[in-house]
């Protein structure tokens, strides 16, 4: 089975522009294809694993990387759709507010998280063998991505999805500008 890109009706953002988000997605496509081209060299090189033994690893090894890059994205991209919509008052804003003591404070944390020096993402996570929220820095697309737990909030701190807009000193206002467009609904929305 191939995996197919998938499309987001992402209306204009305030403080992301259209051409950040046409290259992005254009990259996020770069990720579907070499996922599904990593997984066809895989099997091919299979036929004969004793001579391709070294390249299957490399390529198994690098499957981790693209896949999350896809993935990822998928999450991000999602959370624009149908515009800026509030948080809900649900059970992920009594989640933050229980374990942070309010939104605002997590926010603040959160933030602090998503200005870790590199490349990655900052990842709110649900843990569900706990009920806790979690979050983290990801490495890169998959380097610290938390097992068994499911993302709620993906926020993609690559430069690719800021820099036509912002200088990397000025990254923090990306960052406020992607909690100005986050549709509150579909990240509340994955918390089962």
């Amino acid at each position: 089975m191939k995996y197919e890109p998938l499309t987001f009706d992402i209306p204009d953002l305030e403080g992301i522009s259209a051409d950040t988000i046409e290259n992005h997605l254009a990259l996020y496509q770069g990720y579907v294809k070499h996922v599904n081209l990593i997984r066809d060299k895989i099997a091919a090189y299979s036929n004969d694993p004793d001579n391709n033994a070294f390249a299957i690893s490399e390529m198994q090894r690098r499957l981790g990387f693209e896949f999350g890059g896809m993935r990822n994205h998928e999450y991000y991209f999602a959370q624009f759709e149908g515009g800026a919509k509030e948080l809900p008052d649900d059970s992920l804003k009594r989640k933050l507010e229980e374990q942070w003591g309010s939104v605002e404070n997590w926010l603040t944390r959160f933030k602090e998280v998503a200005k870790t020096r590199g490349v990655g993402w900052a990842m709110l996570y649900h843990d569900p063998h706990t009920d806790q929220l979690v979050q983290t820095w990801v490495d890169e697309q998959h380097m610290g991505q938390l097992a068994d737990l499911d993302i709620v909030l993906a926020l993609d701190m690559w430069e690719h999805s800021y820099m036509r807009d912002y200088v990397s000193a000025d990254k923090g206002k990306y960052v406020e500008a992607f909690f100005k467009n986050l549709n509150w609904e579909v990240v509340s929305g994955r918390l089962v």
